[in-house]
């Protein structure tokens, strides 16, 4: 049988690279761990018990699944249709419909700051070309939903084709997903599940705190998740809803703030793309869905989630994800490193805008591949706050970051510009090609003991973070030079050879404790040996000598301040 990970593939993501097939790869991995682990809350939903889960929370659950499978086999069944048709013909513009601007978001601002769905000027599309096809004839709205007999996990998506010979035949990559499956393969799906399992686990030992409504509420968010399915699906429905501490989030649609602080109950009534939130004591709040990410409405309570434009022609919108409750680690030593997540307003929004529409040309001066594997792997940001102390538009003043649970997201604090956000998704999108390789492949056996010199960090690193953080600054080094032998503007070019310099005199740095560990494993001596060639390479161009000389000094401090910190006896 091949190896999971073939040695085309691990010596081209060795190289900070990746072709289609190979990436494909680690998204195919990734999906199908991702369903596995939504199987595993329902299996442990089941498994835990009363005392852990009340038996109507499970009779919810199983509701929300029942609903979530009918909206898939909907979906999957329109597919089918339209493939059978053939392609549609081209259609023309709108009468009367204004031109988007470029670089605009996937809709327009309508009324109350809500965001229109691209129609005829003036007023949203239809409700049913929003949301699908219209429902099922005589399908009733009293929100009954039976138990789907031999309930399943949405089935993954294909693997590679086997050849004759047992080889696998070239696949190209899947495309992003979209309608359900982009919901049950969100990169926050996750964090979620894994929240759950933890609120049901039964085997947990006695010093462990558990909070007793932690297992109902996580399940409560199943809800919302099965609710937009099946609004994304067309299919009508009346759903009740658990806000969490007054605000109830339905991922890329939007968040309804109840006004009532602590968890209450929302009514949701879906029809024809329109939906209907009803609370007692409260005046409806009607919100209209739009296609791709977002949903608007007139009430203030209703805030749509936002997304920013495709990184290459026709490619899908980023959402720009600042509500859901999912985005960050609540808990954990990472969570304590970062600055907090961040709600946008209009003017916050702009700015990533500005930022994001030259993002694109500043990756693909700095390689056309660093353009098409962002484009392939990133699947959300998330805005966070500035770091205490930063000082705007400085590149310093900002923070980022990738979380293994949530495989194709990227956390970031307002981009300076253009060139710094390209350099950030340089840098994170590495992190997260590594920790998919990581998943797949044993690279090395090395333990947590934190011991090693990094000179991007002032604490000592365990083998396993040093090698990510060289596998990141290698491809930033790389990044930079290829800016700085492209680009025409001389302070530019001075910017990004100084960038490399210090990039490569980092990963110099560090390169004999990578080479040198016994811990490596032949796959991971692979993996390493190729990082090797990749500086050598780069070496071969160097930056000027002064920008060179200060990247040397810096390093040289930065071990010595390093060494006098953590040197026992000191």
């Amino acid at each position: 049988m091949p190896p999971p990970v073939p040695d085309r593939a691990l010596t081209e993501l060795g190289r900070t690279e990746g072709g289609p097939e190979t990436l494909g790869l680690l998204v195919r991995d990734q999906h199908t761990r991702r369903l596995l682990l939504l199987r595993a809350v329902l299996d442990a939903a089941e498994a835990a018990g009363p005392r852990v889960l009340p038996a109507a929370a499970l009779d919810r659950l199983h509701e929300d699944w029942a609903l979530l499978e009918e909206a898939e086999h909907l979906e999957r069944a329109a597919h089918r249709t339209r493939r059978a048709a053939g392609p549609r013909p081209e259609a023309g513009p709108v009468p009367g419909a204004a031109p988007r601007e470029p670089g605009a978001f996937t809709g327009v601002f309508g009324p109350a700051g809500g965001v229109v769905p691209q129609g005829a000027a003036g007023r949203p599309a239809r409700d049913a070309d929003a949301c699908g096809p219209p429902p099922p004839a005589g399908r009733p709205l009293d929100g009954e939903r039976g138990r789907a007999p031999g309930r399943r996990a949405p089935s993954p998506t294909r693997t590679p084709h086997r050849t004759g010979d047992g080889t696998s035949a070239p696949v190209p990559p899947d495309p992003p997903p979209s309608g359900v499956r982009a919901l049950i393969l969100h990169p926050f799906i996750g964090p979620w599940a894994r929240d759950a399992l933890r609120g049901l686990d039964t085997v947990t030992g006695p010093g462990a705190e558990r909070d007793p409504r932690e297992p109902a509420r996580a399940l409560a968010h199943f809800g919302a998740l099965a609710a937009v399915a099946a609004v994304r699906a067309g299919v009508s429905c009346a759903v009740r809803l658990s806000a969490r501490d007054g605000v109830l989030t339905l991922p890329s649609l939007g968040a309804l703030r109840t006004g009532r602080p602590g968890d209450t109950e929302v009514g949701l009534v879906h029809r024809r793309g329109r939906l209907t939130f009803r609370q007692p004591g409260e005046a409806d709040v009607v919100v209209h869905v739009q296609s791709g990410v977002g949903a608007w409405s007139e009430a203030a309570a209703w805030t749509p989630a936002y997304a920013l434009p495709g990184l290459l022609p026709g490619s899908a919108p980023v959402p720009l994800d600042d509500l859901d409750p999912y985005r960050t680690a609540r808990d954990g030593p990472r969570a304590h490193t970062l600055s907090g997540p961040v709600t946008l307003d209009d003017a916050d929004r702009k700015h990533w805008l500005h930022a994001w529409s030259g993002t694109a040309a500043a990756l693909g001066l700095g390689g056309e591949r660093r353009l098409t594997e962002a484009a392939a792997l990133l699947r959300c940001l998330v805005p966070l706050s500035a770091p205490p102390g930063a000082v705007p538009g400085r590149p310093a003043g900002s923070c980022s970051a990738t979380r293994r649970e949530a495989f194709g997201a990227v956390l970031s604090s307002t981009p300076a510009t253009a060139t710094a956000f390209a350099a950030t998704l340089v840098h994170e999108i590495q992190h997260t090609k590594l920790a998919a390789l990581s998943s797949m492949v044993t690279l090395h056996q090395a333990g947590s003991e934190a011991r090693h010199f990094a000179p991007w960090r002032p604490d000592p690193r365990p083998y396993d973070g040093l090698l990510q953080g060289a596998y990141s600054h290698l491809a930033l080094a790389d990044f930079f030079q290829r800016t700085a032998l492209a680009t025409p503007n001389p302070v530019r070019r001075d910017t990004a050879w100084a960038r490399h310099a210090r990039y490569q005199e980092q990963v110099g740095a560090v390169l004999p404790a990578l080479v040198g560990s016994g811990d490596l494993t032949p796959r991971g001596r692979q993996f390493v040996d190729r990082m090797v060639e990749v500086y050598e390479r780069l070496a071969e161009q160097p930056a000027p000598r002064g920008q060179t000389a200060r990247a040397t000094a810096y390093v040289r401090a930065a071990r010595t301040l390093w060494t006098q910190r953590h040197t026992p006896g000191r």
